[in-house]
């Protein structure tokens, strides 16, 4: 079978992929631009993707095409009613970044709460070396013992990362939904009880029409004045503008954002001129592990493809 892999760039170029080539005639494009997408899927049974989009135009002239598979988790970049009435199934790869995104979660929260990047830079710019005491009480730190950790998106994610605020000693909130099993331990609340309760509410929600602008300045101004907000799932679940008014203004304390609604961003977005947010670049889902399990869950399932085993859309 032919299998194109649209941006291979954005899996990382230390990632063996072998366990894809294994089972096919894999081509292979670093990267695709939107006016390239035809030529290189014209003849595709199998196409890869993980930021490029496929949508009706695209699949329309792929006469081949059987099987998309989603270098991801999130597969809003894939027109999924276009792929139904086609006939293509599509497929994801579920949980593989659980722990690298957690990992990155639980060191945004801990720099936020222990002001580490500002100690970091004071001791760059000399200012403990000039320190009349031996320790410097410069910057805040706060404890997360007893704290609220809010989770908005209780999915695989999201439970390890109460599996981890609990090691804390943190207090568990979750937004209620009938569908969701929770421990007696965890406190299932409304949306506005959740927003209202905690003191670090962290995002992992999937972006859909439902969630975009999820976090506008009517849901900051009901978090406490002390809160940090973190959001690792993805750009426009948070509204920009309204977060920056909300940090200049005090309306929560501090933020950290691994994704915008723009990436890579423009050079003078207002939120990086404030000192009260820190941004990684797109990275929570990225360690090596992570992207190992990605590639092998790709292979997984092509080969559940070939093998019959998918024949409809297959997303987890």
């Amino acid at each position: 079978m032919k299998i194109v892999f649209l941006d291979r760039e954005t899996v990382g170029k230390d990632i063996d992929l072998s366990s894809i080539s294994e089972q096919g005639e894999l081509e292979i494009f670093e990267l695709t631009a939107p006016d390239e997408v035809f030529l290189r899927i014209e003849k595709a049974e199998i196409v890869i993707t993980n930021k490029v989009v496929l949508g009706e135009k695209e699949m329309s002239e792929a006469k081949n095409l059987k099987l998309i598979c989603v270098a991801a988790t999130g597969y809003n970049n894939i027109d999924i009613s276009a792929a139904k009435k086609r006939n293509i199934v599509v497929a994801n790869v579920k949980s593989y970044s659980t722990e690298s995104v957690a990992q990155l979660v639980w060191a945004s929260i801990l720099n936020l709460q222990t002001s580490y990047l500002d100690f970091v830079q004071d001791i760059r710019l000399g200012k403990w070396q000039k320190s009349k005491t031996f320790a410097m009480l410069t910057h805040p730190i706060f404890e997360v013992f007893q704290k609220n950790l809010g989770i908005l998106g209780f999915g695989t994610i999201g439970k390890r990362i109460a599996e981890i605020g609990k090691a804390f000693g943190m207090k568990i909130f979750v937004a209620k939904r009938e569908s969701i099993p929770v421990s007696e331990n965890i406190l299932q609340v409304d949306f506005e009880t959740l927003l209202r309760e905690s003191d670090i509410l962290t995002i992992h929600v999937p972006l859909t029409q439902q969630t975009h602008n999820l976090i506008t300045i009517n849901e900051l101004r009901m978090m406490k004045p002390t809160a940090i907000l973190i959001n690792t799932a993805r750009g426009g679940i948070v509204n920009e503008a309204d977060l920056y008014f909300a940090l200049k203004n005090k309306i929560i304390r501090s933020a950290a954002m691994d994704v915008l609604s723009q990436e890579p961003p423009r050079e003078n977005i207002p939120l990086f001129e404030l000192k009260n947010i820190f941004f990684t670049p797109h990275i929570a889902w990225t360690s090596q592990e992570s992207r190992k399990r990605l590639i092998d869950g790709i292979a997984f399932n092509i080969r559940k493809f070939k093998n019959g085993e998918i024949n409809e859309i297959s997303i987890k």
